[in-house]
């Protein structure tokens, strides 16, 4: 049994992995916000402490005593750009530090995203010996994050691993996706070529989570001229899966039943209007919406597609049922809570 701090907790991915930790044995407490639904850990019996990645002394008090610390915390919708970089890349640096304070610091493992990899290349899955070219805020903030683990890989034992699309019970973001097709029996597919996505459910993603802090490489220490991020402590946490936009549409109507969705393809210019007006809407409502000009950048980058090779060879993940099987799982708990 292991002492765990998970931040980000009441999230959708770290309600997951809480649970999966507490099936383990783990004694797991999880940092939440004042603000946070706290409903659904307490009912798993997590142990709860209240702070903030922004808030440096929270996450001191937070961190004391801890074996492992999954970083799950951050920000993948904001207003302003600023606002991914106080969470995404300043949260990390706070957290790198709160463990490199303690006495004996934790294993810390922090959960990136494919975004600060940037889209794959032409032709081919993106591998982790690539070198980063993220295309948005969002994944430039996340790439400042991993940099500044990296600079405390001298005091702190980290791997960082970073996912792709995530979906699966209690997430609101592929909801909207799942709404859609339930509602009209179309996806929009943004652009025009079948760029293919990786994707990964909750419930795996968290078991190579625990698998990264067993076993995972860790980053090297600053300054080591054989740095190779092939070796160096960095995954991505892909299910073997890399559908097109256009069958991850189709794939959703077949888990609400449907007999037939139509995809319907739209432009990149008519992407980065439609980015521009939520961008307008954003700022006039005070409220993220799903798809601002940060987002268009992303969706009109190419394809996203990352290998699962190293996390398989290495930590030895692998993903048993099949993403048709998940996505149905998605969708029956959705309509079991109401949400469609």
């Amino acid at each position: 049994m292991s002492r765990v701090l998970v931040t980000g907790a009441s999230g959708f991915i770290g309600l997951h992995l809480a649970e999966a930790l507490v099936v383990r044995g783990d004694e797991v407490t999880g940092l939440v916000r004042k603000t946070s639904r706290i409903d659904r850990l307490q009912a798993i019996g997590v142990t709860l402490a209240y702070g903030d990645v922004t808030d440096p002394e929270s996450l001191r008090a937070a961190v004391a005593g801890q074996s492992i610390v999954y970083h799950l915390a951050g920000l993948t919708r904001a207003l302003r750009a600023r606002q991914f970089y106080e969470v995404n890349e300043r949260g990390v640096r706070n957290m790198a530090r709160a463990c490199a304070e303690q006495p004996h610091p934790p294993e810390l493992v922090v959960v990136s995203s494919l975004a600060a990899a940037g889209p794959s290349p032409p032709g081919r899955l993106r591998t982790e010996s690539d070198p980063p070219s993220p295309v948005s805020h969002y994944g430039r903030s996340k790439r400042a994050g991993e940099q500044w683990a990296e600079q405390f890989a001298d005091r702190v034992p980290i791997t960082v691993v970073r996912p792709p699309i995530v979906f699966g019970e209690a997430d609101t973001a592929t909801l909207q996706m799942f709404k859609a097709v339930a509602r009209s029996h179309m996806h929009l597919v943004p652009g025009y070529a079948p760029h293919r996505f990786s994707v990964i459910h909750a419930a795996d993603l968290a078991g190579l989570l625990i698998l990264a802090a067993e076993r995972g490489s860790r980053l090297p220490p600053p300054g080591r001229e054989d740095r190779d991020p092939k070796a160096s402590g960095y995954y991505f946490a892909a299910s073997g899966d890399h559908p097109t936009y256009y069958r991850l549409g189709r794939m959703i109507g077949e888990a609400l039943g449907h007999r037939r969705t139509l995809t319907i393809p739209f432009g990149t210019p008519v992407v980065r209007l439609v980015g521009a007006v939520g961008d307008l809407v954003g700022r006039v409502k005070g409220c993220q919406v799903v798809l601002n000009s940060d987002k268009a950048r992303e969706a009109t980058a190419g394809s996203w597609a990352c290998s699962p090779e190293k996390a398989r060879d290495e930590l030895g993940f692998s993903v048993h049922v099949p993403l048709s099987d998940r996505l149905r799982q998605a969708a029956q708990w959705y309509r079991e809570q109401g949400w469609l």
